[in-house]
């Protein structure tokens, strides 16, 4: 990894760790193991509503970067969100104001939906450089950084986003968006980030997520 990309990531996670502790509707999470924040209320009802139309109408059954012999690893659905939808370009608008990071360094905003039993594994969202698709990933704009997550509704049970080696377990609230960085103080990947979406025990669970590179983002070729 060059001095220069290394920088970047440090940069960038201290930037906004410094503006999220700025904003009074951010809410650091008690940890010393990596930066998580909730900021309450981030989207609207309507904007959820939206959002989630969305999703229902464009959903498949979620992939994987990396094969895994293990089917329930990963049993949600997802779709990329249109960026020129005129929803989805106002909350790419709120999300950049809220983080101010580069837009161009962001990825699609993708749209996940979680039905009873459905969940995802723990995983990090940084990309593991000794796997097959680092090479592609690498050209693509590099490492993440800073992952940010919307709650669209609350389900009736389960559905958690839990940190297991960081001790933590944060409730799907609609509207509420959480948010950490990928990577530790130095700038190499935080193993403690490793999470998970519990399942859904009742109702249905829909999220937005947005990706974060330490350089410009352009769509893999692989």
């Amino acid at each position: 990894m060059s001095t220069c990309t290394l920088d970047y990531k440090v940069a960038i996670g201290r930037w906004v760790k410094d503006r999220l502790g700025r904003n009074p509707t951010a809410m650091k999470i008690p940890s010393n193991q990596a930066d998580i924040f909730v900021v309450r209320n981030f989207l609207t009802q309507g904007e959820c509503a939206g959002l989630m139309r969305l999703i229902d109408a464009h959903r498949i059954p979620s992939g994987l970067l990396s094969p895994s012999a293990d089917p329930d690893f990963r049993t949600s659905e997802s779709c990329n969100m249109n960026p020129r939808d005129p929803l989805v370009m106002q909350i790419e608008g709120k999300i950049i104001d809220l983080l101010a990071i580069q837009p161009e360094h962001g990825e699609t905003i993708q749209g996940q939906r979680y039905a009873v039993g459905q969940q995802f594994k723990p995983h990090h969202d940084y990309f593991h450089v000794g796997e097959e698709y680092w090479p592609a990933m690498q050209a693509s704009g590099g490492q993440r950084t800073w992952t940010a997550m919307v709650f669209l509704n609350t389900p009736e049970g389960g559905g958690q986003t839990a940190f297991p080696d960081a001790g933590l377990k944060i409730a799907p609230r609609a509207g509420n968006l959480l948010c950490w960085n990928n990577n530790d103080a130095n700038g190499a990947p935080n193993p403690f980030t490793l999470h998970q979406g519990c399942p859904v025990t009742a109702g249905t669970k829909y999220i937005i997520t947005k990706w974060y590179r330490e350089r410009p983002w352009s769509f893999p070729q692989a």
